[in-house]
């Protein structure tokens, strides 16, 4: 029975329920009868299933474990969060998160001028909004407008620059104003402390935000010079994204603190905060020798309050107000991508497919033989044997002395023997039985776009875990690599023989089988590419009532045809005028069939790019 790594990157969130797996949540409802209702509306292709609860346990958990650590070591200062939008800007996702979070006074935060617009509008007022990134007059007069309507909004320094725009906005803004209002005025420091993996450059000196140690101390003199300094309120720095490993983080929450104690002790009263950014690390692997971090939830929230507190302690200053700004760790788990399969393209080496004559080339039975007498205790032997022989038989194929039919059947029977042989010596693990599995492994040719949906495997060689929706109760045996229907060679989650995934033998003609795609809510829908012009999937949340079942809500359908050219800035009436006409003007269609083509077109022009199943082709004929 097969777990598929559940119980490693799973956190309880989906459990195994006989064959299927299921929401742990509720009345606990399979995936894979979501994913049918669904399609019974008529929603076919790859499904992007969002769920808010899966949210509000993440921000619930975050915002528990500071409040338990804060208590365990008598922490006195607060404990804020903020997402930050540029990890998933999407509606359905942003209202959600506003919904499930307003217990906590949630925030927002923003790294650019539309982002900041989508904070202004969705953050509750009081709830905080931190905007960090390079930003210009217009960005940061957005950040004065928003204090104005009652935003509880901080400003993060990037260089000196911005903050000389910060004093010229203020007194543009403040001038001859009997009660001034302004934002909040943060400054990222440059730590000498760095991150590790792919995101280390985020912190280190050669980073590409924050201030120097003799940056910060003119931006301080230019702050009291021009009667701001009560603004000052927040130190922020940030080590990279999926941080992995506790003991960076540690390092700069001790730089970080002792520039904030500095700084307090300076004269820099209203500073009251440190913003350590996100990182949190999310665990996306499916294999116990290869987890990605070292660290728990607890531990990461001890270590942020007890090192602020004994740097507090030591430079006898106030304790300051711990924010965070993670979105990985909120977003990541809340959305499954779901995909059906189209077709294996390895399913000819199977013994259906032999066409053995009634007398063969005296190598071709000898595989047959050995593929038919095969036992464990031969089977190293029968298998060294095969592969002898292929090279043979290629050869003689070569040289024009066997025909295609010999040479078909040599493919398969040496495939057949080696998936034999690896069943039988399954418990040897040898680096050659590891290598001949790239050899026989199922091709799934999945309806989906990696560049679309899984940009960061593209880019990055991020894993993600990966599953059928149903037949858990069986042993999956097939060595798989995952095609999608981009015409790109990088379009493939090739088999690995060190994190091997491993998927069922079906047939495609009588059966569905669908595959979903774990913690893909964190980047993968806003770096998307539109590789081929296939879009965004079909999505939909699902939410649960009181008496614990799901509905189906916000279903928003894969762009059409049309509107996919029209985003690309075609005139599509053009293009609707263009088509008309040729076959208007056609002499290989009759008249009678020209209005009957052009029904078919401008019905393929409102259906979305992704392909139709068998299944749903066979319901639509």
């Amino acid at each position: 029975m097969k777990q598929f790594g559940l119980n490693i990157w799973g956190d309880d969130n989906f459990i195994r329920k006989e064959d299927t797996i299921n929401i742990n949540y509720a009345n606990q409802p399979s995936l894979l009868e979501i994913t049918k209702a669904i399609r019974e509306k008529g929603y076919k292709g790859p499904l992007l299933l969002r769920f808010p609860h899966l949210i509000k346990k993440q921000i619930s958990t975050l915002f528990n474990t500071f409040e338990k650590a804060k208590k365990e070591f008598n922490y006195q200062g607060d404990f804020h969060a903020v997402f930050p939008l540029k990890v998933n800007q999407f509606p359905n996702f942003i209202h959600a998160l506003i919904d499930v979070s307003q217990a906590y006074n949630y925030g927002l935060e923003a790294g650019s001028k539309a982002e900041l617009i989508i904070a202004m509008s969705q953050t509750p007022l009081g709830a905080p909004i931190t905007v960090n990134g390079f930003k210009d007059k217009e960005m940061i007069a957005l950040c004065f407008i928003a204090a104005k309507m009652g935003h509880n909004i901080t400003v993060t320094i990037e260089g000196l620059g911005e903050l000389q725009t910060i004093i010229q906005v203020n007194q543009e803004f403040n001038i001859d104003v009997k009660n001034p209002i302004a934002p909040k005025i943060g400054v990222r420091i440059r730590l000498h402390s760095s991150g590790i993996g792919t995101w280390a450059k985020s912190g280190g000196y050669s980073s590409k935000f924050g201030l120097t140690s003799t940056e910060l101390l003119e931006a301080y003199e230019m702050l009291n010079k021009h009667k701001l300094l009560d603004h000052l309120w927040m130190i922020h720095f940030h080590i990279g994204s999926q941080m992995g490993d506790i003991a960076p983080l540690k390092k700069a929450l001790r730089e970080a603190g002792n520039i904030y104690a500095e700084l307090k002790k300076r004269g820099a009263d209203a500073l009251g905060a440190i913003n350590i950014g996100g990182g949190l690390a999310v665990e996306y692997s499916q294999h116990f020798n290869n987890q990605e971090k070292n660290y728990s939830m607890d531990e990461f929230a001890n270590d942020v309050v007890y090192l602020m507190q004994e740097i507090a302690k030591n430079k006898k200053v106030t304790e300051p107000d711990i924010f965070t700004e993670s979105g990985r760790y909120i977003a990541a788990s809340h959305s499954v991508l779901v995909a059906p399969v189209l077709e294996l393209f390895s399913q000819e080496y199977h013994e259906k497919g032999l066409r053995l004559k009634k007398v063969n080339p005296p190598l071709i039975q000898e595989l047959y033989d050995l593929f038919t007498t095969i036992k464990r205790k031969n089977a190293r032997e029968y298998l060294h044997d095969a592969l002898d022989h292929m090279e043979s038989l290629l050869t003689l194929f070569d040289l024009g002395y066997i025909d295609l039919e010999d040479r078909s059947n040599t493919e398969i029977l040496v495939n057949l023997i080696i998936k034999k042989a690896i069943a039988l010596l399954k418990n040897e693990g040898t680096d050659e039985l590891k290598r001949l599995q790239d050899r026989i492994q199922e091709k799934y040719l999945v309806n989906f776009s990696s560049f679309q949906s899984l940009p960061d495997f593209w880019g990055l060689a991020q894993q993600f875990p990966v599953m059928p929706l149903d037949r858990l109760n069986e042993k999956p045996a097939n060595p798989a690599s995952i095609w999608d229907i981009t015409c790109d060679s990088d379009g493939e989650i090739g088999f690995n023989r060190d994190l091997p995934l491993y998927l069922h033998d079906i047939d495609i003609g009588k059966e569905e089988y669908f595959l979903a795609f774990f913690l893909t809510g964190a980047y993968q829908e806003v770096l998307g590419m539109k590789h081929n012009l296939f879009t965004h999937p079909t999505e939909a949340v699902i939410r649960f009532d009181e008496k614990g079942h799901y509905h189906i809500e916000d279903l928003i359908e894969a762009q059409n045809l049309t509107d996919i050219l029209d985003d690309l800035d075609y005139d599509t009436n053009l293009i609707d005028k263009a088509l008309k006409y040729r076959i208007e003007e056609s002499q290989h269609i009759s008249k009678e069939e020209k209005r009957e083509i052009l029904g078919k077109l401008y019905l393929y022009l409102s259906e979305n790019s992704y392909l139709k199943t068998i299944q749903a082709i066979s319901e639509n004929q």
